[in-house]
């Protein structure tokens, strides 16, 4: 009788109930194919690469917040001095990636992203966003939106989100995109386009909601990552060379109180905030949360 191999992504993992990344994490695998390697920053998405056995079955590295993006630099130069060498088949195809949360991409491995980006070196790098460190005790990133709770922000964030897939796509990569689970087809849909590009740096900014650090009901998730779209706060777009094109259109906007009022991080908000909030939504055509509020 003919093995079965076990699939790409396999059953068993740490992830707390109702969070998104056994969702995305699938979805990853499926379009990398058994071809791929990654480089998975200390994260909650990294907690795929340290249970033994992992639920993923591709070759990964596991390393700390600072390096995935040098990493990933690595495993594709090595790569390619293997090819030259004839060590490897020079028509390969092999794709690398690395998955991070947004405090280890933003924050302390920021400077490693933008180098990699700026060089403009081979892989795909997905930024796993779920505003906050969660994995360490929901403290504040430069990804957390302005008002939000967390550990560190007990009265709500006084600072802005930075708009990260902006910063990126000013480095000039060729492909930047925003992305959310709860919107699965765009989501694989600019995962392919990443993979089959040529070689060159593609940023896939994915933002993740935490049932936990966002204090929302756990069977929520999905609700949540669609409302952040249909009110505007998250709108999915891509840059591909240079080139900006809204992937999702709202018809009729829903407003931003809908995709606040279910997170308790958000519970110290009275209505005229909620109001500015949707107002700056609705005169931006690519609002970040980050920017412009001014209540």
């Amino acid at each position: 009788m003919r093995e079965q191999k076990p699939p790409l992504f396999d059953k068993g993992n740490l992830w707390c109930p109702g969070c998104p990344l056994g969702l995305v994490w699938k979805k990853i695998v499926d379009v990398t194919g058994p071809n791929a390697i990654g480089s998975i920053g200390s994260s909650c998405s990294g907690m795929s690469a340290v249970l033994h056995p992992s639920p993923l079955n591709i070759p990964t590295i596991h390393i700390g917040m600072p390096g995935p993006a040098a990493a990933m630099t690595g495993i594709s130069v090595a790569l390619e001095i293997l090819r030259e060498k004839g060590k490897r088949p020079k028509d390969e195809k092999i794709t690398v990636f690395t998955v991070a949360g947004d405090g280890g991409t933003a924050d302390i491995g920021m400077a490693a992203l933008s180098g990699a980006a700026e060089r403009n070196d081979d892989g795909i790098y997905i930024c796993f966003d779920n505003e906050a460190y969660m994995n360490t005790g929901i403290q504040r990133s430069s990804l957390t939106p302005r008002y939000s709770w967390t550990t560190t922000t007990l009265s709500g964030k006084s600072q802005f989100k930075k708009n990260l897939a902006m910063i990126m796509a000013a480095h000039r990569i060729p492909y930047v995109a925003t992305a959310t689970a709860g919107y699965v087809k765009d989501f694989t849909g600019k995962l392919k386009k990443a993979r089959d590009m040529g070689p060159g740096f593609k940023f896939i900014h994915l933002l993740g909601p935490c049932p936990i650090g966002w204090r929302f009901p756990m069977e929520m998730t999905m609700e949540i990552n669609r409302l952040a779209v249909e009110t505007g706060i998250w709108p999915l777009y891509e840059v591909e060379d240079g080139v900006l094109r809204v992937t999702m259109e709202i018809k009729e906007r829903r407003h931003v109180r809908e995709y606040l009022r279910p997170q308790k991080r958000f519970s110290h908000l009275d209505e005229r905030t909620m109001d500015n909030i949707d107002r700056m939504i609705e005169e931006s055509p690519l609002p970040a949360f980050s920017c412009k509020i001014n209540p």
